[in-house]
């Protein structure tokens, strides 16, 4: 019997106290008695894929039990940090100040990261919306303070009646989403408009853009549906705008696109060892496309 359990941000503080050490026990408070129990907490983004690795790892080894937590990469470094699991899923790398934190809980060992594959950050619209592309600037104007794009007229796209002004989707700062996207998009002195609806989670982020004919939002290209468009986007007015694919997210032309992380604690065990090392494989990176995301380079089909 599979044992895959998803915890929202809501449950994984309880979580979290049940924990007595990494992966010693299962989420729901009962140990393993003929197995291992692989605690892999953080990036909502990579949650879906976390999830179609445990339950396909299952059948590798029915021995080691994976349960993914998700909540946001914050929530995955600060288990990191307190030593409340056994992977930290993460679609950011480590800020220095949380570096240093996890090398002091660990005795001056560093934790290891581990690059899992990469994530075209995808601009999502109403499908009703005329809009085709947008740059990267246009978007900075769109959700930045201060920023001068506040109505969809603004930048030339004719809406329906009652539906100008831009509905600014965005996520909470506890996710990794969030920070790169302020980050590359943004501008890292600036701060976010007032007012945007900030979603826990990447789906909600594409649910509510979908229901919303005013909407923008940003999230995972993992999380596209047919309830949403998905747009081009290019780095500066004027430059060819580009569509989030495999190969434009490798070749860099793509330029929202970001890698996907797994942190681990020094003297990990075996079986968190082999998990990664399958994940990194080609089994595992073979999910990673299935999932709709963009694999190692060495895995990437050449018509994609």
């Amino acid at each position: 019997m599979k044992r895959i359990l998803t915890l929202s941000i809501a449950t994984f503080a309880a979580t979290s106290l049940m924990l007595t050490g990494c992966g010693k026990k299962s989420a729901d408070g009962g140990g393993k008695k003929d197995g291992v129990s692989i605690q892999n907490i953080g990036s909502d983004t990579m949650v879906n894929l976390a999830q179609a690795w445990a339950e396909k790892y299952h059948d590798v080894d029915p021995k080691v039990s994976v349960e993914v937590a998700g909540g946001g990469s914050g929530i995955g470094v600060a288990a990191l940090i307190n030593g409340t699991c056994d992977i930290a899923n993460s679609s950011r790398q480590l800020e220095k100040e949380e570096e240093e934190k996890a090398t002091a809980k660990y005795g001056g060992k560093h934790p290891t990261e581990h690059l899992v594959g990469y994530d075209a950050l995808a601009i999502y619209v109403h499908p009703s919306n005329p809009i085709t592309e947008i740059s990267v600037e246009q978007l900075s104007e769109i959700y930045k303070e201060g920023g001068k794009i506040n109505k969809w007229s603004d930048i030339g796209v004719t809406m329906p009646a009652g539906q100008d002004e831009i509905n600014r989707v965005s996520r909470q700062n506890s996710s990794g989403t969030y920070h790169y996207f302020r980050e590359a998009v943004v501008g890292k002195k600036n701060d976010f408009k007032a007012g945007s609806r900030d979603m826990n989670g990447s789906k909600e982020v594409v649910d509510l853009v979908g229901t919303t004919v005013s909407s923008i939002g940003y999230s995972g290209i993992g999380y596209r549906t047919d309830k949403v468009k998905v747009i081009k986007v290019a780095k500066k007015t004027g430059d060819p705008s580009i569509e989030p694919t495999i190969k434009t997210t490798l070749d860099k032309t793509y330029p929202i696109a970001r890698p996907m992380f797994m942190y681990v604690p020094p003297g990990a065990k075996p079986e968190v060892d082999a998990y990664l090392k399958w994940i990194v494989s080609a089994p595992g990176q073979k999910l990673v496309i299935e999932s709709g995301y963009v694999p190692l380079p060495e895995f990437a089909p050449k018509d994609k």
